[in-house]
């Protein structure tokens, strides 16, 4: 063991290293590349008060607290971000993790400094249940303070490309976990702001600790492989530098290997060795405009055969982040397949940086409210999602859906470009142009020809939504929806008219059990619903009626709630049943274990969480269901309507042709088959089980009768 002096000696010596490398003097120098004297003194005033608040405080590697914040500027710093930037880097954990409040922030550096900061903060995990809610409602914290100012996000995720890069003090498994995450997370939203090459390292190391024994084995035959290839890569790159100076045209030619975890994702996604993911190579070229970028492809293309399925112009359609470039595979001697890159300089800048190009070329405090790259159309999304998701998880979840790369390029009908995720159908198109075309299309015609609303969309194409006044968003179309904006305008509708129909079937429910105890809404004191309702702590008869409706509450119970003190012992109740339309919707259900149809005596039963089944009276499932308070008498409505599901036992002596027969006769009595089985045959006789749709008793014995008139047929009855 070391003596406690020569361990402070170490940790000394240890503490001036990292100062002299990752020190403020350190930072101070290299901010004069591109900041004023008085903005490096802002940034300087910042450390000072920042390694004030957090004396005393070391990281689980052992270095002083303070260095990871400064290392989270540096990395700011060589993207050229504003001071205000810089000032909140440094100080983005002194609110969650020192004595320090917003008010002296604030007070110290400015309210903007001050909104960075907090933005960047997580919530105090103790205000919530468990661990993932407090993570998720932080993350939703801050994706909604990007979307008043995008340098939350850039800070942030600079801090976690630094906390990755110092993840060696931590348990395997905690690494995994962060590793997970920003893999899920964090990568992809660099990649959908354009960040590529903070995006590459987040991918790279996250790779490497989530996977750490793949990433070993990818990297030792990357690196294997590369020692063969190394002089040919060379002589393409001075083939196309040479080539390109000859034509005029100043070229800057680089060759790199590809980022491992592309290759391993590429590997995974379809199912390839590592020698076949035949892009493991690319080469960059960068050029001073438009012009030579497609002069040096055709260069390209004279030097090497081109691969065409693989060509990609950016340039004349830009990635949804803003991202340009001309991409083209071709093939060397030897049979190297290769990625050649083409694009400009600024192209360039934009393609590693993203949004953070827009400091870099001085726009200052306006570039955090800067549209281009179509930024502020996802942070719009954002806050949309937001509203419409409900709770924290559900945003995160539906965050996921929007983080991903790959795009379709389709057109409405007065050209204008829509940019939509691979699979993407007319309904998510819909969506995308506006929420209320989404919710009353009916049909889309692609291209001029009538499509069916769940065909997957094709670059290129031109896309009309047909819409009716009257239609409604279905829920079968959460089935091949791929936007969460889709998704979630479709929930939403879906989830008011529920509210709605709940409502009004709440307040007939509440209507009858008053009833039976001789009461009404209208004959209730003003003082008898205000106490009713303080009693269920609930703010209004219209919630109480969706709650009632939704099967939140039990109407006979509700009722007790509203009786005054003079009625409690009233045993008089008048009994009449509830009339059911039959076109409640997704607040009644009908019961599966009897299927009740119109012309059946019926009751109901109130379920919490399913609203009200409906049930045959002497159903023997529904007689072992909770008490008879829970219990509605029900009766069919004159004007019932709508078809319902019935089963149909045919037992008959099998013969050739005899189920096809039976199908016939069923189209025959105009019924539709739902679902067909085949209970266990006994010798020559066959049991059959039909799931049927009719609309009343006398619907379904017609469709009986029909039944048994088919020859062989020895019983038909319903189930």
């Amino acid at each position: 063991m070391p003596l406690p002096s020569i361990s402070r000696v170490t940790s000394r010596i240890r503490e001036n290293r990292i100062s002299k490398s990752r020190g403020i003097d350190s930072l101070a120098v290299y901010l004069k590349n591109y900041l004023p004297d008085a903005s490096i003194a802002t940034v300087r005033q910042a450390y000072e008060f920042g390694a004030s608040q957090h004396a005393g405080q070391y990281r689980q590697t052992g270095e002083a607290y303070i260095y990871h914040p400064l290392s989270v500027a540096r990395i700011l710093a060589e993207m050229r971000l504003d001071v205000t930037t810089l000032v909140a880097a440094i100080l983005h954990d002194v609110i969650e993790d020192t004595d320090a409040v917003r008010d002296e922030v604030d007070a110290r550096f400015g309210s903007h400094v001050a909104e960075l900061v907090d933005g960047v903060s997580k919530l105090d995990q103790a205000q919530f249940h468990s661990r993932a809610e407090a993570n998720a409602e932080s993350f939703r914290k801050l994706m909604l303070a990007m979307t008043r100012d995008l340098r939350v996000i850039l800070i942030k995720l600079a801090d976690r490309l630094h906390n990755m890069q110092t993840l060696d003090g931590m348990s395997k498994a905690k690494r995994a976990e962060i590793a997970r995450e920003t893999l899920e997370i964090y990568a992809p939203i660099a990649r959908r702001l354009g960040i590529n090459r903070m995006r590459e390292q987040l991918e790279e190391l996250g790779f490497a600790n989530l996977h750490p024994s793949r990433y070993q084995v990818l990297s030792r035959a990357s690196r294997s492989l590369a020692g063969d290839r190394k002089s040919l890569l060379r002589e393409i790159e001075e083939r196309l530098s040479s080539s390109s100076a000859a034509e005029g045209i100043n070229a800057s030619v680089t060759g790199r290997r590809k980022n491992l975890y592309s290759i391993y994702c590429k590997m995974q996604g379809k199912k390839r060795r590592f020698l076949d993911v035949f892009d493991l190579y690319g080469v960059r070229i960068i050029v001073d405009n438009v012009d030579q970028c497609y002069r040096v492809l055709g260069i390209a293309h004279h030097l090497y055969r081109p691969i065409t399925e693989y060509f990609n112009d950016f340039i004349a359609t830009p990635k949804l982040n803003g991202y340009q470039s001309l991409h083209t595979t071709v093939v060397a001697h030897g049979g190297l397949k290769f990625e050649i890159q083409i694009r400009t300089r600024e192209m360039d800048q934009i393609a590693e940086s993203g949004v953070a190009a827009h400091w870099q070329y001085k726009l200052g405090e306006q570039a955090a409210k800067i549209g281009s790259l179509d930024a502020n159309a996802w942070l719009g999304d954002l806050a949309e999602l937001e509203t419409e998701s409900g709770d924290s998880q559900g945003f995160v979840d539906n965050l996921r859906l929007d983080l991903f790369p790959d795009e379709v390029y389709v057109f409405t009908p007065k050209g204008r470009i829509i940019r939509l995720a691979k699979g993407a159908t007319p309904v998510d198109f819909a969506y995308a142009v506006h929420t209320e075309l989404g919710n009353s299309c009916v049909a889309a015609r692609i291209d001029g020809a009538l499509a069916p609303l769940n065909t997957q969309l094709e670059s290129g194409q031109t896309i009309e939504v047909i819409t009716a006044r009257h239609a409604r968003p279905n829920a079968a179309w959460l089935h091949f929806l791929k936007s969460a904006k889709a998704r979630n305008g479709v929930r939403a509708f879906l989830k008011n008219q529920r509210a709605d129909k709940a409502a009004r079937l709440g307040q007939r429910l509440l209507e009858r059990a008053l009833a039976d105890l001789d009461l009404s809404l209208k004959k209730l004191s003003k003082a008898d619903r205000e106490h009713g309702l303080a009693q269920m702590d609930v703010a209004s008869l219209d919630d109480l009626y969706t709650e009632i409706g939704l099967g939140q509450r039990l109407a006979p119970l509700v009722a007790r709630h509203f009786l005054s003190d003079d009625a409690a012992d009233q045993e008089e109740r008048r009994q009449k049943p509830l009339a059911i339309q039959g076109t409640e919707g997704l607040v009644v259900e009908f019961g599966k274990c009897c299927h009740p149809l119109p012309g059946d005596a019926i009751h109901g039963q109130a379920s919490v969480g399913r609203g009200l089944v409906v049930h045959r009276t002497g159903c023997t499932f529904s007689a072992r269901q909770g008490a008879s308070a829970d219990r509605v008498q029900l009766t069919w409505a004159d004007d019932v309507s709508g078809e319902y599901q019935v089963e149909v036992r045919v037992t008959a002596r099998d013969r050739r042709g005899l189920l096809a027969t039976l199908t016939a006769q069923v189209a025959e009595a105009d019924c539709t088959i739902d679902d067909m089985s085949f209970p266990e045959r006994r010798e020559a006789v066959l049991p059959i089980q039909f799931l049927v749709s009719v609309t009343d008793r006398r619907h379904l014995a017609r469709l009986m009768r029909q039944l048994r008139s088919v020859r062989g047929v020895e019983k038909v009855e319903r189930r």
